[in-house]
């Protein structure tokens, strides 16, 4: 019954980073990356808080669960204005492909750390996803070398995010084992909460933060909102089923952040560029497919 409730909340997961990524792209463009990650973080913040008060109480600042959490925090501190960045300059239907690098990535920390197997076939999937990748991130095919000009806007930072990111699935699953999900959670985006303060009190100013949030209230909002649910829902899905397995299931929130940047923004792509959607996608659906029928 608990890989169900897993499997779940990883579909939930799913459907709300491919949402949020969707809202997060435009709140970037309209208020910049840092305005962003502090609303984010500071929803997160205290929308947790009265949940994990108990949890703080019990937190030893020289626990292993305390220095556990604050690595974590510094890997999100890296990954999230890359991969927020990687939204706002890219064109998602090619930003997101790339950032489902992070699920190959993440299984082969499972592998290496928890022991986790993989199969052939996964293994082949994996690759498929590559080809996809390449081929989206391609902009010509006279121009098929490695050069910053044949890359899209936005890939650099997806696949420095894609890197982080992993790191960050990876941990935030250990820590949501050995304390619980949402104390997990809540770490580190008071963590992130205090970065992104000082560094728009120096840069911005309140001000400016609020009168920009007034003008674009709703897709700030959504975006929050969205995004948290996303890493509450995964959060609590590696406690039900392995770290692995959750991230396979939730990483095809591409697919949906995908289409959306291509029907409700009309982005434009090459047709060699749709097919290496086509086939990232349809590589970390098969993918996610494969490995959760095989538990």
């Amino acid at each position: 019954m608990a890989s169900y409730f897993g499997i779940a909340f990883a579909l939930a997961a799913l459907l709300c980073w491919g949402v949020g990524d969707f809202f997060i792209q435009r709140s970037t463009r309209r208020v910049g990356v840092w305005e962003t990650l502090f609303w984010n973080e500071l929803a997160a913040t205290i929308i947790l808080f009265p949940f994990v008060i108990d949890d703080l109480r019990d937190l030893s600042l020289t626990s292993p669960s305390f220095f556990l959490l604050s690595g974590l925090s510094l890997v999100v501190l890296f990954a999230a204005p890359f991969d927020f960045t990687a939204l706002r300059d890219g064109k998602i239907a090619v930003v997101e492909p790339i950032q489902g690098l992070e699920l190959p990535i993440t299984i082969a920390l499972s592998v290496g750390l928890l022991g986790e197997q993989l199969s052939g076939t996964q293994l082949a999937l994996m690759v498929a996803v590559f080809v996809g990748i390449i081929l989206a991130v391609t902009t010509t095919w006279r121009r098929l070398h490695y050069h910053r000009r044949v890359l899209e806007r936005g890939v650099l930072f997806a696949g420095l995010g894609a890197i982080a990111m992993a790191a960050m699935n990876f941990l935030v699953g250990v820590a949501s084992q050995q304390t619980s999900p949402l104390l997990t959670l809540w770490f580190f985006s008071a963590f992130l909460l205090i970065v992104c303060t000082a560094y728009l009190a120096v840069r911005t100013g309140a001000r400016t933060v609020l009168n920009n949030f007034w003008q674009h209230i709703s897709i700030i909002s959504a975006q929050a909102i969205v995004d948290n649910l996303a890493w509450v829902a995964f959060a609590f899905a590696t406690t039900l089923i392995p770290i692995s397995i959750a991230t396979t299931i939730s990483e095809s929130y591409i697919a949906l952040a995908a289409m959306l940047g291509i029907i409700v923004s009309r982005e434009r792509l090459r047709t060699h560029q749709l097919l290496g959607v086509a086939l990232a996608i349809g590589g970390v659906i098969a993918l996610s497919m494969l490995t959760a029928n095989n538990q």
